[in-house]
């Protein structure tokens, strides 16, 4: 019984919630691993539309067990918006838990994260203004606040510690008000409340019997190329979405995960600042961009698109471990005459050829694709249940991926809803 990773092998809204969606249905238990309230991951069930963005999306599938983990920061309200809606919706979330170890988002968080990028003038990173990166920041100098803490005897003397902290930059760096101990120990209760339902403080005696009847889908969120570690650094998020922080903010070792499903959209997007060889500043990526509706689900800010780049793909395989891949809105290109496909980067100034992603993004300033070209199929592929009757321009398009990526593409999307997928072979 296999255990399953879904990471996004770009830089995120690759479609990771559709494909989470859809095998949720064979999973026993699913668990959010990374990441904040700046992820928005979008389900389409017959004619409703669902977006998430710290539940897992694998709860709208009944009698899941779900599980958001240690390696998530919550905003509270947030949370709590999110669960009235699917509730006025009548989805059942009697099986979704929440780590005691996860951390929280407060308020002042937010305005640290907008007063910082306000700051940054022409050095922008593009955050969310959310406050992920300061809650993280927070959880790795040890002054942070977890899920637990909220019914911790002890959380009057933390917060002595904290806020005078907290206060300092607000006033002397920014000009911003401090908060009172009084008004976050009301919040504290407020969020006590909130989270109540929900705190999994057994969360162990629950992985170990996760672990005992596997089919466990580990779901993340943004993608590989925004990682802390790994991505398009500084222009990155603050968590790790690569698949091994599926084992860092679940709580389940590494030895758990069997199978990592890569979900690469046929093109490519990112949201916010950062260098992007591939992109198409042009009447082509307005097309992609109107037609794939590419707009962000958390900040409703146009994306950015450009063609599918191999060297992208090779290194989120490497740094991700990929086995299999999740192609998805591959259907917007049905009315394309031709389709690009990145193979390698030239660089301008001293004619250098570049097979493998460059990670010094200095790098990127003078740096041109080298494409391969592929004939469009000029029709409706929305309808196609069976991988034999897709156009046999798009299996060759989908073949020259195969081949330079070296990794299988076991999952096709052909649209939003879950009947619109071509599954090669069940991963479960």
């Amino acid at each position: 019984m296999a255990n399953i990773v879904v990471v996004g092998a770009q830089w995120g809204d690759e479609g990771k919630a559709k494909i989470t969606d859809l095998l949720s249905k064979d999973a026993n238990f699913i668990i959010r691993y990374q990441g904040g309230c700046n992820a928005g991951h979008t389900v389409v069930v017959g004619d409703e539309t669902f977006k998430f963005h710290l539940i897992p999306s694998g709860v709208l599938n009944k009698n899941k067990k779900c599980f958001i983990g240690s390696g998530v920061v919550i905003h509270p309200e947030t949370f709590k918006r999110e669960v009235d809606d699917l509730k006025n919706r009548n989805i059942d979330l009697s099986n979704l838990k929440i780590s005691p170890l996860a951390s929280i988002t407060m308020p002042y968080h937010i305005d640290l994260d907008s007063a910082s990028e306000s700051s940054q003038n022409e050095n922008k990173i593009g955050t969310t203004k959310k406050g992920i990166g300061p809650t993280y920041a927070d959880k790795i100098a040890r002054v942070g606040l977890k899920i637990q803490d909220l019914y911790d005897e002890e959380l009057s003397d933390k917060l002595d510690k904290i806020l005078p902290l907290k206060n300092d930059i607000l006033t002397k760096i920014y000009g911003l008000k401090p908060y009172s101990k009084e008004e976050i120990l009301k919040l504290c209760k407020d969020y006590a409340q909130i989270f109540e339902p929900y705190f999994c403080e057994n969360w162990q005696d629950m992985l170990i019997e996760a672990k005992k009847n596997g089919k466990i889908l580990f779901e993340g969120a943004q993608g590989v190329m925004l990682d802390v570690d790994f991505g398009t650094y500084p222009y990155v998020t603050s968590s790790n979405p690569i698949a091994g922080g599926a084992s860092t903010g679940s709580g389940l070792g590494p030895n758990v995960i069997n199978e990592i499903i890569g979900v690469f959209k046929a093109y490519i997007t990112r949201v916010g600042e950062g260098p992007f060889v591939t992109e198409l500043d042009n009447e082509i990526g307005g097309k992609i961009q109107t037609i794939g509706a590419e707009f962000g689900t958390t900040t409703g800010r146009p994306r950015r698109c450009g063609w599918f780049d191999t060297l992208v793909a090779k290194y989120a395989v490497l740094v991700s471990g990929i086995t299999q891949i999740a192609l998805t809105k591959i259907d917007v290109f049905d009315s394309f005459d031709e389709i690009k496909l990145c193979t390698a980067y030239r660089d301008v100034k001293n004619g250098k050829v570049y097979k493998t992603y460059p990670t010094n993004i200095s790098l990127h300033k003078h740096l041109e694709p080298i494409y391969e070209t592929f004939d469009g199929w000029k029709e409706d592929i929305s309808k196609i249940t069976n991988y034999k009757d897709l156009p046999s321009n798009l299996i060759k398009y989908i073949k020259r991926i195969e081949e330079i990526v070296g990794v299988k593409v076991n999952i096709i999307s052909v649209g939003p809803k879950r009947e619109q997928t071509i599954i090669l072979k069940k991963p479960f």
